[in-house]
């Protein structure tokens, strides 16, 4: 399932460096539903498959032009990084650096990027409080999983600087790309994690 994922993820990019709408409406959607497929094919559903359904209703939104859309996307992503916190917060503490690491990454960001957000300031602050918080909270699980909640952030923050009207050289391929590796390198890390500890369960049982 991850080559598929991987084959979708490059032919999104693709789409996104070439401009091809088609193929972006029928790539990107798939994204998230396949690694729901990768989770339940491992382990019980759980609330990072909740985030992927959040993340995918948001990716869809996402493609659609508009402020309305933009907001609602936005919405989608909160739902899903609020599942992310709690199912992370359940299996490791925060680690106490990290959380003051983002913590100041969110500070600067809102403050450079406040004057140019517009109506979508409130928006934008809340929810990159959220998206922080879902990054600090990946560093206490597993370093696989908190390089994807880094590269969410770094997804993110392009995002939030293309609303702000600041486009990187190649804007659309950075987000994906970062996009799709934070995805996959958090459920692959999320599975890793979970093998990893159930030995350790097992061996803890009365024999």
């Amino acid at each position: 399932m991850i080559p598929l994922f991987v084959t979708v993820a490059i032919a999104e990019i693709i789409a996104v460096a070439a401009d091809w709408t088609v193929l972006q409406w029928i790539t990107k959607p798939l994204l998230a539903p396949l690694l729901i497929v990768y989770l339940l094919r491992r382990r019980r559903p759980d609330l990072v498959m909740v985030a992927l359904g959040f993340a995918t209703a948001g990716d869809i939104a996402l493609l659609i032009p508009g402020q309305g859309a933009f907001l609602a996307g936005m919405l989608c992503f909160l739902g899903a990084q609020v599942c992310f916190i709690v199912a992370f917060l359940r299996r490791a503490r925060p680690v106490w650096p990290a959380v003051a690491g983002y913590g100041l990454i969110w500070v600067l960001a809102n403050v450079l990027l406040w004057d140019r957000l517009g109506a979508l300031r409130v928006p934008v602050l809340l929810y990159s409080l959220a998206l922080i918080a879902m990054a600090a909270a990946a560093a206490g699980v597993s370093r696989r999983v908190a390089v994807g909640g880094a590269l969410f952030v770094v997804s993110d923050l392009l995002i939030g600087m293309g609303a702000a009207g600041l486009r990187a050289p190649a804007h659309g391929v950075l987000v994906m790309t970062t996009y799709a590796a934070a995805l996959v390198l958090i459920v692959t890390g999320w599975v890793r994690e979970h093998r990893a500890a159930a030995p350790l369960a097992a061996s803890a049982l009365p024999g």
